[in-house]
């Protein structure tokens, strides 16, 4: 059992948040007015079956309890390096399950993802049709209100003055343009951010309620400045594609995952598909030893052992399909290409 009082690996949700202590000195932020955090039934796509099914069975290393405490105590992002299928992202949703801190907001990066994505998005061209609109009617004033065509982002998001800290699941920054890493390090560095647009409208309207990531629920922006009260939760992940420079790995605390092995890949298939069989062992021991000589994905032996169950067939199938399910990702540093 973990030592830890905050998060302990248990995937039992319990209110442990309220034990962090106080942050580091210069990593205290002061946000407000202060923000409930959202209930998990608020958003139904962060709640579909598939996340709380992962959330529920995930089962963490002592490692990986250790760091994400480290993350959580030291309010830093957390970068989870790992090959595909070794549960990186799936660690954000069982850390948020197990302390309550409301649906996961995820961001997925690819190559055209800028800073301002996450942020917010502002579509100036919705707005000034509605204003036309208004203005044929005669029923509205011309200048259509801003913030109706404002909606935060999931990082923009993350960063409101909430109680406690929200999840966010940051995936596959390696993907990302070389800029990125870099643009995130004042934002999670200073743990606040502006809309100019809004910034701009201050003087006229210094507030403004604006929706949120994930849901039409709107918040109050004053002045255009956000700043977080409890600094989220942030799950950065990696393929380990690339490198990242100096300056945004030493504000992270980092936590590298493996492909899991013996006993721990055993509570694996345990959780999410009951005790295994003497015909699941099998394909564990199989999926084991194929793994030395090349890549493979947990979810491809659960698939496996799923499918031969639900399928009826006689062994020589049985293993004939779980082969087919099984081909590697990459083999001897190649590409994949196959079997």
């Amino acid at each position: 059992m973990s030592l830890w009082p905050v998060y302990t690996g248990t995937s039992e949700p319990h209110d442990g948040i309220t034990a962090l202590p106080p942050p580091p000195p210069w990593r205290a932020f002061d946000g407000g007015p202060e923000l409930a955090t959202p209930a998990e039934d608020g958003d139904t796509s962060a709640t579909s079956p598939d996340r709380v099914h992962r959330a529920r069975t995930y089962r963490a290393t002592d490692q990986a309890v250790q760091l994400v405490n480290a993350a959580l105590y030291l309010r830093r992002p957390l970068l989870v390096t790992g090959p595909p299928g070794s549960g990186k992202s799936s660690l954000a949703y069982a850390v948020a399950r197990e302390l309550r801190l409301g649906p996961v907001l995820r961001w997925n990066i690819t190559s055209r993802t800028t800073l301002h994505d996450g942020l917010y998005q502002y579509d100036p061209l919705s707005r000034l049709y509605a204003a036309g609109q208004a203005v044929a009617r005669e029923q509205l004033p011309a200048d259509s209100e801003l913030q109706d065509h404002l909606r935060l982002g999931p990082l923009g998001t993350a960063l409101l003055p909430y109680g406690r800290p929200r999840a966010l699941l940051i995936d596959e920054i390696d993907k990302s343009d070389l800029d990125l890493p870099n643009d995130l390090l004042n934002i999670l560095e200073e743990g606040q951010y502006e809309i100019p647009e809004l910034v701009r409208a201050a003087r006229r309207t210094p507030s403004a309620e604006v929706m949120i990531d994930g849901t039409d629920n709107r918040v109050t922006v004053t002045r255009g400045r956000v700043r977080c009260r409890a600094f989220p939760f942030v799950v950065l992940t990696s393929n380990g594609e690339r490198e990242f420079p100096p300056a945004f790995l030493r504000r992270c605390v980092r936590l590298e995952l493996h492909q899991p092995r013996d006993a721990h890949l055993e509570r694996i298939v345990h959780a999410h598909l009951g005790e295994p069989d003497a015909y699941a062992r099998d394909l564990i021991a199989r999926f084991l030893s194929r793994g030395t000589d090349g890549e493979l994905a947990t979810d491809q032996l659960l698939n496996a052992i799923y499918l031969t169950r639900a399928a009826g067939l006689d062994a020589s199938s049985r293993d004939e399909l779980a082969e087919q399910l099984m081909p590697y990702l990459s083999r001897n540093g190649e590409e994949p290409d196959g079997f």
